[in-house]
């Protein structure tokens, strides 16, 4: 196999694991944000900045996945 088809699929893996698992995360943590508001109103304002904490820091992962696949491509 050729470098350049090897660093192709690097970067596709790359970009496809980084994209699955945050989002996946992101999806049982915002479900569990809105049970809990749900439960106790009053305390929305709380759960919500920490949610939005939460989310901030799963969105980095994929964004730290996609600079890798590009720094990849860079390499082709």
């Amino acid at each position: 196999m050729e470098t350049s088809a090897i660093i192709a699929i690097a970067a596709a893996l790359c970009i496809a694991i980084s994209t699955i698992f945050p989002a996946l995360g992101q999806g049982k943590t915002a479900k569990s944000a809105m049970d809990n508001i749900a439960r106790q109103p009053d305390a929305a304002k709380d759960i919500r900045s920490a949610l939005v904490i939460a989310m901030a820091l799963m969105e980095a992962l994929t964004i730290y996945g996609l600079l890798v696949a590009i720094m990849l491509v860079g390499k082709i």
